[in-house]
């Protein structure tokens, strides 16, 4: 999304995106705390027009991130208790997810050890090479990856640490795929709700509408 704001501190409901996706975790019952990860020169910002406003009691602190996802996830992980039980990872550019959501997905975690988010591809999904069609997918089996995707902390962390080891951490796309890659199922869980991630000005405009439509901005 071009500008000179990053999209997580947009406005939505007379409060930056990233506070709007924040109160959704401060909301759900199963969530202790709450790590915010953001690049360095934003922390001063995150701080004061993000957290301090809105008296996120469940906000334990403000980490700095890396020039990657990967390396923000690890960073927030590793700022984290050991004896942290379990860890929910989220894009902060998703702020429509619904707190009973959250919950959901946490309560399976607990249940299976690693659990997301995720819906069900509504289209017919075709395999293209040079323009021209190999094959159709069963869309039945394909899901789209959505977040939080939460996960014991334990298992998360050495499964981190493995892929740091091997060289390729930043080759896996989501989190979760670096649980499978260590030999664990994750298990699926549907959204209750749109719970898309802003990546164009269209989609800030249908999540503003979408929030006034639920009263819950």
């Amino acid at each position: 999304m071009a500008g000179t704001v990053p999209k997580q501190f947009r406005e939505l409901s007379g409060r930056p995106m990233l506070a709007e996706t924040v109160s959704r975790f401060e909301t759900a019952s199963s969530i202790d705390q709450i790590v915010v990860v953001v690049s360095e020169e934003h922390l001063l910002y995150t701080s004061e027009r993000v957290v301090d406003p809105y008296d996120f009691g469940k906000v334990l602190k403000i980490v700095v991130g890396g020039s990657t996802r990967f390396e923000s996830v690890w960073n927030g992980v590793k700022s984290l208790s050991l004896s942290t039980g379990f860890v929910a990872i989220h894009d902060g550019a998703r702020p429509l997810v619904l707190p009973s959501d959250i919950d959901r997905v946490v309560q399976t975690a607990q249940q299976e050890r690693a659990a997301m988010l995720a819906a069900p591809v509504p289209d017919t999904v075709k395999r293209v090479q040079d323009g021209f069609i190999l094959a159709t997918l069963d869309r039945s089996l394909l899901y789209l990856a959505q977040t939080p995707q939460v996960f014991q902390y334990d298992l998360f962390k050495a499964a981190c640490e493995k892929a740091i080891a091997e060289g390729n951490a930043e080759s896996y796309t989501d989190d979760a795929a670096l649980c499978e890659a260590s030999g664990f199922k994750v298990k699926v869980v549907a959204p209750s709700a749109p719970n898309f991630k802003v990546t164009t000005h269209d989609d800030l405009e249908l999540i503003r509408m979408i929030i006034r439509e639920r009263g819950d901005g």
